[in-house]
């Protein structure tokens, strides 16, 4: 499946909130990332990305292994995403190191989760906060098949309408590159 995903930056964020919140009952959570790498770097140089993510909500701690492959549309950056839960955090690190691979970055993200039909699609919406960075972003994504993305992001840039955001506010900015970036 590709997730099929615009990121927006907010400049209006009680207002998308207020929005969303219509749409569905938000679920706050915060993820804790680490990314990583083969150590000559081939992953991020093709486009991938592998990743162990431990969220932390409400009612539950869970983590998933994620690898994305490379983007299968540029002007978006939508990716093929594949995606299980593990049971041991610390055994899916000890397994990615001892296949050889390498953490190359690991930081925070604060997350309101919105779950919603629109446009006949599941869509996620996450308004997002990342403590070392300045202000807040929206991601909506669906999941769909290659031959539907560009439809689905059509649908996208509709319901980010509907919340009052702009093609200008539109982002390609990954928050692995804005935190190494910010960390120097």
């Amino acid at each position: 499946m590709i997730e099929a995903e615009l990121k927006a930056r907010i400049h209006a964020r009680e207002a998308v909130m207020r929005l969303l919140d219509e749409r569905a009952t938000a679920r706050v959570e915060v993820y804790r990332d680490t990314y990583y790498d083969r150590p000559d770097g081939s992953l991020e140089k093709a486009g991938q990305e592998l990743r162990v993510r431990t969220v932390h909500g409400a009612d539950e701690t869970r983590t998933v292994l994620t690898y994305k492959g490379a983007a299968v549309d540029e002007q978006s950056g939508s990716k093929p995403e594949h995606e299980t839960r593990v049971e041991d955090a610390d055994q899916a690190h000890a397994i990615l190191r001892g296949l050889g691979h390498v953490e190359v970055i690991a930081f925070e993200k604060q997350c309101r989760n919105y779950d919603f039909e629109a446009r006949g699609r599941q869509m996620l919406a996450t308004l997002v906060r990342v403590p070392e960075l300045d202000g807040t972003f929206l991601e909506v994504e669906t999941l769909v098949d290659e031959d539907d993305v560009t439809a689905a992001l059509g649908d996208i840039r509709e319901v980010l309408a509907d919340l009052g955001v702009g093609a200008e506010d539109l982002t390609r900015e990954t928050y692995t590159g804005a935190v190494a970036a910010q960390r120097g």
